[in-house]
């Protein structure tokens, strides 16, 4: 544990009028973490593989995103470049640096202009790759790391997501199962995206774009 994890927690220790934990609660934690208890799953979400991708488009959809589906992952920078041409948006491009869209063929499309890093005030178009998507409700998981800047996913007016059909789980749980199997640990933020981002506060009127993109596009590779 690091010494400015230890401080917080001591704080909050001082807080609760309580010391460390003793080893048999802590041995009782050590438990719940390693089998986490599951909660009611929808039935819609524990159809076949096949039957979840195809609602996690509809659900997707319902949340006012769009989705491109490919039949494999080298199909995805065409249809990045596709999406941005079909809608006249720009080719400026700012790219999460991980490994996975790394490995893609980008340099088939010369009219696409990528800069691999963090989100900045004035970028228009992002592209991330999604760790999982869940069906129940159309979301996308997205974990945060040195190669997935979490501005990506909230800065730019558009917000492209890679999903390989492959990750599609049926609910959270089966989400975060697939994410404790990796056996890595665990990321400081997971992000949840259903649609664009969207706010009924002002005058109780929808407005898309209130907290973040306005529009999300998914690529859904593999199906």
């Amino acid at each position: 544990m690091s010494e400015i994890r230890e401080q917080i927690l001591a704080t909050v220790r001082r807080g609760l009028q309580r010391g460390p934990l003793d080893e048999a609660r802590r041995a009782e934690l050590e438990v719940r973490l390693a089998h986490p208890p599951r909660h009611l799953l929808p039935a819609r979400a524990q159809g076949s593989h096949s039957e979840q991708v195809a609602l996690l488009i509809k659900m997707a959809e319902y949340a006012l995103a769009t989705v491109d589906q490919v039949a494999r992952m080298d199909d995805v920078p065409a249809a990045v470049a596709a999406f941005l041409a079909r809608e006249r948006l720009p080719t400026a491009v700012v790219m999460a640096p991980d490994a996975e869209l790394a490995a893609l063929p980008w340099e088939n499309q010369p009219l696409l202009r990528i800069e691999r890093r963090a989100a900045r005030d004035g970028d228009k178009v992002s592209v991330t790759a999604a760790f999982a998507g869940i069906a129940e409700t159309g979301t996308l998981m997205l974990r945060s790391g040195p190669d997935r800047p979490t501005t990506l996913n909230f800065l730019p007016d558009i917000h492209i997501v890679l999903l390989p059909a492959e990750r599609i789980v049926g609910s959270y749980e089966d989400g975060w199962d697939l994410l404790r199997a990796t056996g890595e640990a665990m990321p400081r933020t997971v992000n949840y995206i259903t649609g664009p981002s969207r706010s009924g506060d002002i005058e109780q009127t929808m407005q898309l774009g209130a907290h973040g993109p306005l529009r999300l596009h998914i690529v859904l590779a593999g199906a």
